[in-house]
């Protein structure tokens, strides 16, 4: 009995374009970023980190839950807690970039306030799939079918709207002093993100 499966998969697949967003965090490139730029790229990238791999957990947990013998009981437990912790974390990323406060770069404030707006819109999305999984009906599988494939459009959307402010925060000399992160070059190692 495999009616979840191909819908699953299809989640599965969304999740993993979103999850690329917070690994977009860490920039790649160049040299020569002023000591101030360093230590606001130091300051986000050992807060990103644990919340990057909270998300790329949470990730797993779902391509997990696609074999055939899940049942939707299973896989709305299971992608529930993983959108919980994907808002948490895109929470808490939003949260230590308003921190660190503004780059010293130019339009560093705006582009600082776009990002954390965006990090907490995408925080809130994450939350609102949480509610849509929770009022999925697991004893018909018909219709558990049909909401997972509902929710999985929405999480396509979610992963390509995604970073434009993310990107914008680290154009040029940020994303220069990003790439010299250890923290944030870990967190880019995942094998979902070496498309970049």
């Amino acid at each position: 009995m495999e009616g979840t499966n191909p819908v699953n998969k299809k989640l599965a697949a969304a999740l993993s374009g979103g999850a690329v967003l917070v690994l977009a965090l860490s920039g790649c490139g160049g040299d020569d970023s002023s000591e101030k730029l360093n230590s606001w790229a130091k300051e986000v990238c050992d807060e990103v980190q644990p919340q990057a791999k909270k998300i790329e957990a949470a990730n797993t947990s779902i391509q997990k839950q696609t074999s055939d013998n899940s049942t939707p009981a299973d896989v709305q437990k299971t992608d529930s807690q993983a959108f919980q912790d994907m808002s948490d974390a895109y929470k808490a990323i939003g949260a230590a970039v308003n921190k660190a406060g503004a780059p010293e770069v130019e339009n560093g404030e705006k582009k600082k306030a776009d990002a954390v707006k965006e990090l907490n819109g995408i925080s809130t999305s994450y939350a609102d799939l949480k509610k849509q999984v929770d009022a999925l009906d697991t004893k018909d599988q018909g219709k558990f079918a049909d909401g997972l494939k509902d929710i999985a459009t929405e999480l396509d959307k979610l992963g390509q709207s995604g970073n434009v402010a993310l990107n914008k925060l680290q154009e040029g000399e940020v994303g220069q002093a990003m790439a010299k992160q250890e923290s944030c070059k870990s967190a880019s190692g995942s094998p979902s993100a070496t498309n970049g």
